[in-house]
């Protein structure tokens, strides 16, 4: 499947689909990881532009202060909660 999106976007996009199943991670935590550590609302941006959802696991990321975020698959959060729950995710 060859992604269309910004060089940020697909750095982000390829970033979360080495998340596991059944983990979490939060949009600051996903910064870090790609080595843009100030870029915790662009993270949640290009999750939410994330039009591979759920084959690319934005579902997977959430906020520092535990709260869901936005998903932008369809049926929205009560979508990302139920998908977070069905891989036993910490949440």
């Amino acid at each position: 499947m060859t992604l269309k999106g910004t060089k940020f976007q697909l750095k982000v996009w390829k970033y979360l689909k080495t998340i596991q199943k059944g983990k979490i991670k939060t949009y600051k935590q996903v910064a870090i990881a790609i080595k843009s550590p100030k870029s915790a609302r662009a993270v949640a941006n290009a999750c939410a532009k994330n039009p591979y959802a759920p084959k690319i696991p934005c579902h997977r990321v959430i906020r520092s202060d535990g709260g869901l975020g936005g998903y932008s698959g369809i049926g929205g959060t009560k979508k990302k909660l139920k998908l977070l729950k069905s891989e036993k995710a910490p949440i």
